[in-house]
């Protein structure tokens, strides 16, 4: 179903990102971490597109396994960075192909193992751009990505809000945000948009707490702010107790979902990073507390 209309029906919906396995030990991983997850019958699955279409032929495998095998609605993610437009048109045909409804399109960055990348002469520099083109070619709802507390590249966030206005004007009809670890950047964000009349479903994001050294990696690369409420919980935890930081993490997420879900976001998107108990136990305990509907 096409989430735009999904929405008309149904909210709050509730969906998981995966990425494609690049070994086949991660692959058996990934299969039961799917299986463990879709327990909770998610609205859609998102699923990654690589760097420069690193994971093209990963990602297109992973889509028809979760559609097609599994019978989930999923969105695939568009990076179309250093792709030209015979590339871009291969990879969303064979898409539609597979019975994909709807599409997030991002810009996407060079690939970080790839120090000699090239992109292709005719290559898209911005999602605006991507949504241009792919806009009048085929049928999809195409989404955007958002950022509560501005893309890392930008000149400002009013700017950044700029962006995004041109992102829905081209077609986007739904906004995926970046993660965040306090509710403030999300409200406050949705606010500024409402007021430059982008006025399409903001689907807020979390990336459950996996370990320290993971959260601050992917912090620095995504701009996602440790808030000090949160270092001052993970400091009271032993450094060696993984079941501790587990805990933790299911109920630092449970309560940013909760106070998410009861201000009427339209979902929650969860980052899985491909592993399935922190992200099972924040779903079970919402259910268990009454917060989602079981």
């Amino acid at each position: 179903m096409r989430l735009s209309e999904l929405w008309q029906k149904k909210q709050p919906t509730i969906s998981l990102e995966f990425f494609p396995a690049r070994t086949p030990e991660a692959e058996e991983n990934l299969e039961r971490v799917i299986d463990q997850l879709i327990f909770f019958e998610p609205d859609f699955v998102g699923v990654t597109f690589g760097a420069g279409g690193s994971t093209r032929e990963g990602s297109r495998h992973l889509i028809d396994k979760i559609l097609n095998d599994k019978g989930f609605d999923v969105v695939p993610y568009f990076a179309g960075y250093g792709l030209g437009p015979d590339d871009i048109e291969a990879v969303l045909e064979s898409y539609q192909f597979l019975g994909v409804e709807n599409v997030l399109v991002v810009r996407g960055d060079p690939p970080h193992n790839q120090p000699n990348f090239q992109p292709h002469p005719e290559s898209m520099a911005h999602a605006t751009d991507l949504l241009d083109f792919i806009r009048p070619l085929f049928p999809f709802c195409l989404g955007a990505a958002g950022y509560p507390e501005g893309h890392s590249e930008a000149e400002s966030k009013e700017k950044d809000l700029e962006y995004l206005r041109m992102k829905v004007m081209k077609g986007a009809e739904f906004i995926i945000t970046n993660y965040f670890y306090d509710n403030q950047y999300y409200f406050d964000y949705v606010e500024r948009c409402r007021r430059l009349g982008i006025d399409v479903p903001i689907l807020p994001s979390i990336m459950p707490v996996f370990n320290v050294k993971m959260m601050e990696s992917l912090s620095k690369l995504c701009g996602a702010t440790i808030t000090p409420k949160l270092r001052a919980g993970l400091a009271d935890l032993s450094t060696t107790d993984k079941r501790a930081l587990l805990n933790f993490g299911i109920d630092f997420g449970f309560e940013q979902c909760k106070e998410l879900l009861q201000a009427g976001v339209p979902g929650i998107h969860f980052y899985t990073m491909d592993r399935s108990p922190s992200t099972a136990g924040i779903l079970a305990k919402l259910r268990r507390e009454g917060v989602l509907p079981c």
